[in-house]
């Protein structure tokens, strides 16, 4: 296997679209930002001195490169192939949510916006977006669901603690994609002044190129430390899916390399039933929601059917446009694990290697968990752990403990 990617097929078209996914599907006193946006980061991504102030943040703020690490012990228990972590939970914050903030807060500045507005579900965007706004002295507004407030509530604290306001989000389910709603609402009123940092790869055209690009430097990273490590390419990569900034990360950079496996695992909830999961590939349908054209839950009606997960960072009902493009052309496979799953594997890693994963992340690791085993044991996985597990150390013990 080549050490080069060939070069990605996904890069979106000129309006935003991956194949029939993306586009800009937003009122039109955004459209004017939206494009403004769009050539602001044009620029910048050609410009030498954006990218070197970005890598200096990433390296000496956030502490990058992070470790691929070697599960031995994990490994060993599953008994087949080979398993490697790569540590985004390292990171400074704790999750990959930083890469994406930082890169666009510099962007924001770009741009002269004084006041930040983001959403966040369990609370490690929100952190990341408090973050980057102390840093560089900017207002900073959350949006965020009651719902995740109360199973977040550490976060709630550190975002706040970093100068952030944190508004509660009351209608709906009081979960994601309301919080979404209300920060769309908020930058069609503030626009002139306001950057809405969004954190996945969601949304209307920039945001799912700019997200994906913020955190491909996982991909990258994972990349150069597997072959120095092993001499090759892995054969399997995994990752959670919500709105899918890290699995995006991790896998865009193999994308051209066809013998390198890609699996990203939705949060099955309680099962595929109607209203208690958010694993759009099972059951879903083509939409539009919240400025992008992709798979989503909705009813017969069109109606966005509620979603669960014990995990609040990937209780959505869409996923982004460029994992729904990556599986309409069968490059990347997704599936589900259930919150028991999860829940079990954030036990095992916890057990065997003394590694608290996020609720988030331990969907990837319920999926290694079960199918590692049944392959060879020269085979090598990388798994994103895309984040720690302190914030839900609290949700998990009620039913681990």
């Amino acid at each position: 296997m080549s050490a080069v990617a060939t070069p990605s097929p996904t890069v979106p078209d000129a309006t935003g679209h991956f194949g029939r996914f993306g586009g800009m599907f937003v009122p039109e006193t955004l459209m004017a930002p939206l494009r403004e946006l769009a050539a602001a980061y044009e620029s910048a991504r050609t410009d030498p001195a954006f990218h070197a102030e970005l890598d200096d943040l990433l390296h000496n703020y956030c502490g990058r490169p992070t470790p691929l690490y070697f599960a031995q012990r994990w490994t060993e228990l599953l008994g087949g192939a080979k398993i490697y972590l790569k540590r985004e939970d390292l990171l400074h914050t704790g999750a990959h949510k930083i890469n994406n903030a930082l890169g666009q807060i510099l962007l924001a500045r770009r741009l002269g916006k004084k006041r930040i507005i983001a959403e966040t579900g369990a609370g490690q965007h929100g952190v990341a977006t408090a973050t980057v706004c102390a840093r560089f002295g900017m207002e900073c507004v959350i949006y965020m669901g009651k719902v995740d407030m109360e199973r977040q509530a550490l976060n709630v604290v550190r975002m706040r603690l970093m100068g952030a306001e944190v508004r509660a989000v009351t209608g709906g389910q009081a979960t994601l994609k309301e919080a979404v709603n209300e920060a769309m609402r908020d930058w069609v009123a503030s626009v002139d002044h306001t950057h809405y940092i969004l954190g996945s790869a969601l949304g209307s055209h920039p945001f799912p190129m700019i997200v994906r690009d913020m955190q491909r430097v996982i991909g990258v990273e994972a990349r150069r430390q597997i072959l120095e490590k092993e001499g090759r390419l892995p054969d399997l990569l995994v990752a959670c899916v919500g709105g899918g900034s890290n699995a995006i990360g991790l896998f865009h950079p193999f994308i051209g390399d066809e013998d390198v496996r890609m699996v990203g695992v939705e949060a099955g909830g309680e099962g595929i039933i109607p209203e208690r999961h958010a694993a759009r590939f099972q059951g879903g349908k083509l939409g539009v929601l919240q400025g992008t054209k992709t798979w989503l839950l909705a009813n017969d009606d069109g109606q966005i059917e509620l979603t669960h997960s014990v995990s609040a960072g990937l209780d959505y009902a869409a996923i982004g446009p460029e994992h729904a493009y990556l599986h309409d052309i069968g490059r990347v496979e997704y599936t589900y694990a259930t919150d028991a799953e999860a829940l079990a594997a954030f036990k095992e890693l916890a057990h065997c290697e003394g590694i608290i994963p996020a609720l988030e992340s331990s969907h990837a690791m319920a999926y290694v968990s079960k199918i590692a085993g049944s392959l060879p044991k020269s085979s090598l996985i990388v798994v994103n752990l895309s984040g720690r597990g302190d914030k839900d150390v609290e949700q998990a013990s009620k039913f681990l403990l």
